[in-house]
Order: structure tokens, then C-alpha cells, then sequence
């Protein structure tokens, strides 16, 4: 004999508010939802760097002469950080349909806001090099923001053409064509520096999109063939280039090695605990930039080894948060954007600290989220902003709980 019998009424679960009150309180609770590891990695080591960016900007423009106020610059470098800072969590909300909607616009507004440094009144030459624009009693540099603006619309071409990048002229057009423009823009201005950053963001999104390698070696011979030829278009440049092979000679002291010199010395008076904070010698007119390109020197110099290391760990930080990202990520929108941010925060910082340590010639290239300059720590707050965005897409770890087995209809 079947006996039939009626199943009781469906269970009413959190997530199904029957009341306006509890609707409220879920969604807010969505809002507040605990983040993953690599968020917190990436939040923890952009915070801290900024701070210490600050206390290290304060220490070595504290001896600028000319009857400053020494707290001038650091003031000016905090505006930029209490302004980039929420910018970043407020961006880092943002869904990635966001950012693959305003790629197109953002590199356009980007590339015309470079073009400005051509525009007689505006642009502004400093050492050869003609990157800056100054609007208002404000002065910028454009191309810190061309870097963001390459790299999402990298990862929204690319990820439009994901199924087609077997092709050559998929992964060519319009790739090839626009960013040679755009980086063409910053060439004309002879910042080779910023062109090496903005061709490893490139490459990078390439290397992230998955094209083959026979693929990927045309435009990074290219890229290499570009940089080579700047160099040696420069006088300058190629002597700068050139005493690196003798870096114990200081016969260039005058010439192309003044800088750089004073920045090794900087770093080795610092030996083990540094001179201590604030007691740097080679801020007094000794080492140009001191606070912007070559600020790793005076860490060095007055917190020695240990302040260095501790400034080489927020970065490993850094990476390791943003790698994850790009490992466990299955959309490959973030997985391009994610890794060409990486590459250029990461790879621009060990640049930075390479030309310190006379690795490589002086290129000009700031320190993130350290140097003083307020364009470049906006910059690369909002680029976190968007790795963070990226972060939030990442699947639970947590929510990986086995399914409840079926129930199965029982006869007498």
C-alpha cells in the first residue's frame, strides 16, 4: 500500500526577509561581509607604505633652504593621500562590468591630459625632460595616470577577444597600433623612464591574456628595440649608461655620476640601524631628488639596513596579495588588469631601488607610494583601488561545504 504525504511548507531562510527591517539588515551585512586574504594583504602594505612614505618625505625635505617651512611638502603629499586613500576603498566597491565600460574613456581623457605638456603655457621641461603640466598653481604628471588607463584598457580589449588571441592579427590590432600612440605621447616628451613602465604594462597584459610566446617575443623586441634607440639618441643617456661599468671610478663625479655616487655613499653611511631618522647628511645639497627618485637612499641612510628591508617586505607584501589574485581568479579580465598592475607597482618600485643601488642608469622613475609627488600617489592609490575591486570578485574559500544529500521518497 503508498502512502502519500504532504510536504511541509518551505523553510523561510535569511536570506528570504519577509519584512523591510530584515531586508536592511541583510543588505548591510552583505556591505560589511568579511574580505579575503589577498584584500587585506594589498590594503595592509599600501597603508603602511604611504605612511612611511610620509614620515620619509617629511625627514628629507626637512633641510630644503630658502626660508620654507619644512612642513610644506609633507603637507602637500598628505593632501593627495588623505584624498587617494578613501578613493581607494570607495573604488574597490566598483564591479568589473565598471571598469570594462569606462576603458575606452578613461585612456582616451588620459592620452588628451598628456598631450597638455605640449601646450605652450601648460607643459613644463625639468632636466631634458618635458612631463609635467601645471593648471592652476598645480602641477601634474600625466603620464602616472596613462599607466592605469593602459592596463584596464589592455584587460577590456583583450578579454573581448579572449577566444581569438590564436590569431596574429587579433592580438595585433588594435594592441599594437594604440599603445604605440599612446606611448608616443610620453616618448615625444623624452621621459624614457615612464615609456620602459608603461612598456613592461603592456607586456604584461599580453603575458597575462595567454597569447603564445612566438607571439609575445615580437612585441618584446620591439619594445626593447624602442627603449635602445632612445638611449642612444641621447648623449646624456648613453654616458649615464656607460659609468655603470666602472663603478668604482669617480671620474664621472662631475659629469654623469654625481647622483648616483652620493646615493651609494647614502646607503652605505646608513650601515646596519642607520644614522636614525631625521640625521640624513646627504639631504643637505648633496643628492638631487632626494625626496622624490632617490628617497630609498635616505632610508637607507638614516635607517640603515633593517629600514630598507622593511620597505622590500611591504612590497613582497604587496606581491604576494596581487599574485593571488591573478592565480586564483577564473575571469580573465581580472587576471590581465590584476597582473599589469602588478607588474608596474612591483617592477617600477625595483626599478627604482636598482637605479639607487647603481644596478641601472638614473631614469627618473618614483618610488610608489614613497616618493614625494602627489600625481604618482594618486595614481597608484587608484590602481589599488582597482586591485581591490579585483580581490572582491574572488570566490570563498569558506562557502566550499558539501551539498546535503537527496532525500529519496520512502514506500511500505
Amino acid at each position: 500500500m503508498r502512502v502519500t504525504t504532504t510536504a511541509p511548507p518551505p523553510r523561510q531562510t535569511p536570506d528570504e526577509p519577509s519584512t523591510p527591517g530584515l531586508a536592511a539588515r541583510v543588505s548591510l551585512g552583505r556591505a560589511f561581509r568579511p574580505v579575503s586574504t589577498e584584500f587585506l594583504l594589498i590594503t595592509s602594505a599600501a597603508l603602511l607604505l604611504t605612511g612611511f612614505g610620509l614620515v620619509m618625505v617629511l625627514s628629507a625635505t626637512s633641510a630644503l633652504d630658502g626660508g620654507q617651512n619644512p612642513f610644506d611638502h609633507v603637507l602637500k603629499q598628505g593632501v593627495f593621500a588623505v584624498v587617494g586613500i578613501p578613493l581607494m576603498f570607495a573604488l574597490s566597491r566598483a564591479p568589473m562590468a565598471f571598469w570594462k565600460k569606462i576603458a575606452w574613456p578613461v585612456l582616451i581623457f588620459a592620452t588628451l591630459f598628456q598631450l597638455l605638456v605640449y601646450v605652450p603655457g601648460l607643459g613644463i621641461e625639468s632636466y631634458g625632460n618635458r612631463n609635467w603640466v601645471q593648471i592652476a598653481g598645480f602641477q601634474f604628471q600625466p603620464a602616472e595616470f596613462l599607466k592605469l588607463a593602459l592596463a584596464l584598457w589592455m584587460g577590456a580589449v583583450l578579454y573581448r577577444k579572449r577566444r581569438l588571441l590564436t590569431a596574429w592579427k587579433h592580438v595585433f590590432i588594435p594592441v599594437v597600433p594604440v599603445a604605440v600612440l599612446v606611448i608616443g605621447t610620453v616618448l615625444g616628451g623624452k621621459d624614457l623612464g615612464t615609456v620602459m613602465i608603461l612598456v613592461l604594462v603592456v607586456l604584461g597584459a599580453l603575458f597575462f591574456a595567454g597569447i603564445k610566446l612566438r607571439m609575445f617575443i615580437v612585441p618584446a623586441v620591439l619594445s626593447v628595440g624602442v627603449v635602445l634607440a632612445s638611449a642612444v639618441g641621447s648623449e646624456n643617456r648613453m654616458a649615464r649608461i656607460t659609468s655603470l661599468f666602472n663603478p668604482d671610478d669617480a671620474s664621472c663625479y662631475y659629469t654623469s655620476c654625481y647622483q648616483s655616487l652620493h646615493g651609494v655613499w647614502g646607503l652605505a653611511s646608513g650601515g646596519l640601524l642607520g644614522l636614525g631618522l631625521g640625521n640624513s647628511k646627504e639631504k643637505y645639497d648633496w643628492l638631487p631628488a632626494a625626496a622624490n627618485d632617490y628617497i630609498f637612499a635616505i632610508i637607507g641612510e638614516e635607517l640603515g639596513l633593517i629600514g630598507c628591508l622593511v620597505v622590500l617586505l611591504l612590497f613582497a607584501l604587496f606581491a604576494v596579495g596581487a599574485f593571488h589574485i591573478i592565480r586564483r581568479t577564473d575571469d580573465t579580465f581580472v587576471r590581465i588588469v590584476a597582473g599589469a598592475i602588478t607588474l608596474w607597482i612591483v617592477g617600477q618600485a625595483l626599478v627604482n631601488i636598482g637605479v639607487v643601488l647603481r644596478i641601472f642608469p638614473v631614469l627618473g622613475v618614483p618610488l610608489p607610494f614613497m616618493s614625494q609627488g602627489g600625481t604618482s600617489l594618486l595614481s597608484v592609490l587608484i590602481a589599488c583601488g582597482v586591485l581591490l575591486s579585483c580581490a572582491r570578485t574572488l570566490p570563498d574559500r569558506r562557502s566550499k561545504t558539501p551539498a546535503a544529500p537527496a532525500r529519496t521518497a520512502r514506500r511500505r
